[in-house]
């Protein structure tokens, strides 16, 4: 908060959780464009030996975030400082929350994209929404993107198996969940690469399989827990319900019960294909040709961002933030206790935010 102090912004403090809406109004009427950053810090270690890494225990920045909101506060100030040449609004959207808690939509149900009149009474509705993600995988000085699915939904999964308990040794006098929950595992894989189409693909990871006390007695259940990820709607409804039937399935054939328990978490993130084009358009002007990409494939990875792109044309653009004499191939991944980013790619993030927000609204840029 203390960093928009003195910038002529309009700020809402949401209620349900810490996010903070900042509108910016133009000297001139025009239509409003949003611009996200998410906030929030993961609950791991920090091994970076940065001066400015985490001194909190089992608390880290990583991922970016905390350059996502550096980004949209100099965005901010940059553009307070053109507030005479905007036609519009610009609607700065600080998130928190990302990191599965849904943070986007807690805001979008306490009315962020409800966007009021203008003073004179004209309407000012949201013309698009743009969100930056910085990774390690792509070199600092590009950007890239696509049209479409860019990022996976992201469900949880959990089965348990319920058999009947008894002593080690006698097997026979026991139904035995766990080579019924490792048969599950094994068939669920067998499930995705069978059933699921080659070109909108889905992904099954049982990362948890929790079963037993001790090693004479076999336990009465089993437990099975894992991410299911899948790049559109259709495909992930037809994953929930191949698991139930596999897991089902195969308890049956050995006189047990599974229980599949699924709990749906965030949605496809869906670009606008114009918004796309247009966010690229912008970013080769600002970073030069052969910089702003557009990429073969969605990532596997999820985002809330995709509340916001179900209401709103927009697009998640991924900046490009590899450390510099790094390989991006064997960079450390963004959720790794050891990530570090190039930061001259946040110069680039603030060019690019600052540009799609003019640009949306009509400013000619020069």
């Amino acid at each position: 908060m203390s960093a928009l102090e003195g910038l002529p912004l309009d700020i809402t403090l949401h209620q349900t959780t810490s996010g903070i809406a900042a509108m910016l109004t133009g000297d001139k009427p025009g239509p409003t464009v949003m611009l996200r950053g998410d906030m929030d810090a993961l609950p791991m270690p920090e091994n970076t030996d940065l001066d400015f890494a985490s001194k909190t225990e089992n608390c880290m920045h990583a991922c970016g975030h905390d350059t996502h909101t550096s980004m949209l506060v100099s965005t901010a100030k940059l553009l307070s400082e053109r507030r005479s040449e905007i036609p519009g609004r610009v609607l700065f959207m600080f998130q928190p929350g990302e990191e599965g808690h849904h943070g986007a939509k807690f805001m979008l149900d306490e009315g962020l994209l409800n966007v009021s009149k203008l003073k004179d009474g004209t309407e000012s509705p949201i013309k698009a929404a743009y969100a930056l993600h910085i990774v390690s995988s792509i070199p600092a000085g590009m950007v890239g993107t696509r049209g479409g699915p860019v990022m996976a939904s992201s469900d949880v999964v959990s089965i348990t198996i319920t058999g009947k308990g008894g002593h080690a040794s006698e097997p026979f006098r026991t139904l035995d969940p766990i080579p019924v929950a490792c048969e599950i595992v094994q068939a669920l894989q067998m499930m995705i690469t069978r059933k699921i189409e080659t070109f909108d693909p889905a992904v099954v990871t049982i990362t948890k399989l929790i079963a037993g006390t001790t090693t004479n007695v076999i336990p009465e259940t089993a437990k099975i827990e894992g991410t299911i990820r899948a790049v559109s709607e259709k495909t992930r409804k037809k994953v929930h319900d191949s698991i139930r039937r596999v897991a089902e399935g195969i308890a049956a054939a050995h006189e047990m019960q599974a229980t599949v328990e699924i709990k749906t978490g965030y949605p496809v993130t869906v670009n606008d294909k114009p918004s796309v084009d247009f966010a690229l358009d912008v970013a080769e002007s600002l970073l030069g040709e052969g910089n702003a990409v557009h990429l073969p494939s969605p990532a596997m990875g999820a985002e809330d961002f995709s509340y916001v792109l179900n209401k709103i044309p927009g697009a998640m653009v991924f900046l490009g933030g590899t450390p510099e004499g790094v390989n991006p191939a064997t960079a450390a991944p963004n959720h790794s206790n050891r990530v570090i980013f190039d930061e001259s790619a946040m110069a680039h993030g603030i060019a690019l935010y600052s540009s799609l927000a003019l640009r949306t609204l009509g400013v000619t840029l020069n």
